[in-house]
């Protein structure tokens, strides 16, 4: 099975590297592009559509990679005490909806980077290609709690609607956090190879192994073309496609595991979860609508203390790593060590968020009592 993730990570890595360069010139054709406005960061006019290249890679490894795959699988899986025949069928299923839920992602997304959809168009499109997935069988249907406990969801039309919001919100918290060369595709890749090394090494899943090699495979291929300076954007082709694997990888990947299981997908993926939230609570707190575009996402606050484009690239891939590597030890731990990673990165995370001023430059709780504890043993001195 080793070879079938090699040879599926490099398949699409080359695809994608060879694609790239061409999808560039069909997006300059047909009008892809990307104008600089007051919110975005480029100054000239950028193809997007690069999201496509990846598509492309993935497409390639999955039609010639994955069938042969699942053939081989069986023994592996009889040696869990899986029944091989059923479990196959589930994965085949599974893999299906994910692909074809995907195939309509990315169609969404390359009508919106020439077309500019509609907000509530796009999001028809994603709700559709999550429909799909849950059609095909992946769905939440329970969750893990602390303790050992389960909340199951015993009325089918929770599990659908669970499911379906994660899906949808994961796809969008990584479409709002591509505003700088390289961040969305770096930090999906991060999130994704974290995944694979969770199935290969801690669940283990190989048919999520598999799915992660190909998506890492066209993510670093394309990356090549779009860290800074980029030569082309993903757009919402590609941070749609990605945020919506990664949710589904995360459902199929992390429902069956134990201990604080509903966690570890939220570490995973912290940086876009937290980006998402602060961005939320931030509006809320500024009586704005949760749907209006700021300026204070992670990326320009970084960019607003004075680091420069590339170092506030590589100061999130930092982040990223380090919530990819908690969620990776979290799964190992006990009960009171998990608790303890939460805790300490909850913390860390709310004092970065104060510092760089992340949910505003009001609301700082921390450094407030951080502030009035200093004032008060200064006082008793």
């Amino acid at each position: 099975m080793e070879s079938s993730y090699i040879y599926g990570f490099i398949l699409s890595l080359v695809v994608a590297l060879i694609a790239t360069p061409l999808v560039k010139k069909l997006a300059i054709a047909v009008g892809a592009v990307d104008k600089p406005n007051h919110r975005k960061v480029h100054q000239r006019l950028m193809p997007r559509l690069g999201g496509f290249a990846i598509y492309l890679g993935f497409l390639a490894a999955y039609l010639l990679v994955f069938p042969p795959f699942l053939e081989k699988i069986g023994p592996f899986l009889e040696q869990m005490g899986i029944s091989s025949e059923a479990m196959v069928e589930t994965y085949s299923r599974a893999t299906l909806g994910i692909f074809i839920g995907g195939t309509i992602i990315v169609l969404v997304g390359a009508l919106d980077d020439r077309f500019e959809l509609s907000p509530k168009l796009k999001l028809l499109g994603q709700i559709v290609a999550a429909a799909v997935v849950v059609y095909y069988g992946l769905r939440i249907e329970f969750v893990n709690l602390p303790f050992q406990g389960m909340l199951s969801f015993e009325w089918d039309w929770i599990a659908i609607g669970i499911t379906i919001f994660w899906i949808v919100g994961i796809t969008n918290a990584v479409n709002l956090i591509d505003g700088l060369d390289g961040l969305a595709a770096g930090v999906s890749g991060i999130a994704t190879a974290a995944m694979m090394i969770m199935a290969v090494f801690v669940m283990p899943n190989p048919v999520v192994a598999l799915y992660c090699a190909i998506l890492l495979g066209g993510i670093l291929g394309f990356l090549r073309y779009n860290f800074h300076p980029a030569k082309i954007f993903m757009g919402d082709t590609g941070a749609l496609f990605l945020g919506f694997n990664l949710a589904t990888l995360s459902i199929m990947g992390f429902k069956n595991t134990t201990l604080f299981a509903f966690i570890i997908p939220i570490l995973i993926l912290g940086v876009p979860l937290s980006d998402t939230i602060f961005a939320m609570v931030r509006r809320f707190l500024n009586k704005q609508p949760i749907s209006v575009a700021d300026k204070e996402h992670l990326h320009h606050c970084l960019l607003a203390m004075g680091l420069s484009h590339r170092g506030a690239v590589l100061a999130i891939y930092g982040i990223s790593f380090v919530f990819a590597t908690a969620a990776i030890v979290f799964s190992q731990s006990t009960l009171w060590g998990a608790l303890i990673i939460v805790c300490a990165l909850l913390f860390i995370l709310q004092l970065v968020a104060e510092l760089i001023g992340w949910v505003g430059q009001k609301k700082k709780p921390l450094l407030e009592t951080a502030r009035r504890i200093k004032q008060m043993t200064t006082g008793k001195q």
